[in-house]
């Protein structure tokens, strides 16, 4: 999607260890509109398939979630990192966050999570695809379909994206990410 490189060569920062900030319009300041077009283009990648809900994982997934959510007129789950004492019919597995460098219980309601339900998941970031890996076994235990996983940016340089596609994960990424090397940003060339 030229927007989002175009944005995320602009305002996007570069640190040592393959990591790329984009908290000045995705993850903690966000653009409203880039997000608008970003869901847009979800919902175009996605237009054929039938999808129930949406399911994202917190807190940066929400926002582009929602608003794929406002778009196809869908309910959106996002997967909690704390397992709050109030929920009931618990589905819930264990993540990796490499940002954070730690592991996180994810879980959601069985409530919200149904048998047979037709799951889009969105998320902001592909790398290793521990949040994704997560949300497939959240999706097994519920007897849930995952349609597919759309992130906005991928590492395609780390291994999440060939995973999924290798397990027969439909994945739609907006921007590919080559390489992050010497801290220069260089995207996947599409076809």
């Amino acid at each position: 999607m030229k927007l989002l490189k175009e944005r995320i060569i602009r305002d996007g920062k570069c640190l040592e260890g393959g990591i790329l900030k984009v908290d000045s319009f995705i993850n903690h300041q966000m653009d409203p509109l880039l997000m608008k077009a970003m869901a847009d283009e979800f919902v175009k990648r996605f237009a054929g398939d039938k999808i129930d809900k949406i399911v994202t994982i917190e807190a940066s997934g929400i926002a582009p979630a929602i608003m794929v959510g406002y778009l196809l007129n869908l309910p959106v789950v996002f997967a909690k990192k704390k397992i709050p004492s109030t929920m009931a019919n618990i589905l819930h597995t264990k993540v990796f966050s490499f940002t954070k460098g730690r592991e996180y219980d994810i879980c959601v309601s069985g409530e919200y999570l149904n048998k047979g339900d037709r799951i889009l998941f969105i998320d902001d970031f592909l790398a290793n695809g521990n949040a994704a890996k997560g949300i497939i076994d959240l999706a097994k235990q519920a007897e849930a379909e995952i349609v597919g996983m759309g992130f906005l940016i991928e590492k395609a340089f780390q291994d999440g994206g060939d995973y999924l596609r290798n397990v027969g994960v439909r994945v739609e990424s907006l921007a590919r990410i080559k390489s992050l090397s010497d801290c220069k940003i260089e995207f996947v060339s599409e076809l």
